[in-house]
């Protein structure tokens, strides 16, 4: 029997599930709003850290991935990522933001737990984060 998918997990296809056709963008905006909620929690080091392991997890399923330049530019963090993501076919772009996405939830949720990772997806997303059926409010 399949476990239900855990709440980070339906936020993270609810955002999927509402970006347009410009995945780039739309990715671009998803992670900065992220980034700035974990490096508030833990510095620009530590955001660095979860997101590179990340790329490194999802870079053999998609290779045309950027590894992580060192060291990352505050500014222009995710060029690299908004470059590869807007040369791929939005279903390619999609899947690949998505995995990125998850893995990285994964490393956050190994290491903070489930409830604060969702709360910080949350804060970061606000209603682009919203998931409607109500076993997800029994979460709360």
């Amino acid at each position: 029997m399949e476990s239900p998918p855990l709440l980070r997990q339906q936020i993270i296809a609810s955002l999927m599930a509402q970006q347009p056709e410009n995945i780039a963008d739309a990715a671009m905006d998803h992670w900065e709003k992220l980034a700035d909620e974990i490096i508030s929690i833990v510095g620009e080091a530590g955001f660095a850290s979860l997101y590179e392991r990340s790329v490194h997890l999802a870079h053999p399923t998609f290779p045309w991935l950027p590894l992580w330049p060192s060291p990352p530019q505050t500014h222009h963090r995710f060029a690299e990522l908004r470059t590869r993501l807007a040369d791929q076919t939005p279903v390619h772009a999609r899947a690949a933001n998505s995995l990125l996405l998850t893995s990285f939830t994964d490393i956050l949720a190994s290491l903070i737990g489930e409830q604060l990772t969702a709360s910080i997806l949350r804060s970061a997303w606000g209603n682009l984060a919203s998931v409607t059926s109500g076993k997800e409010l029994d979460n709360e």
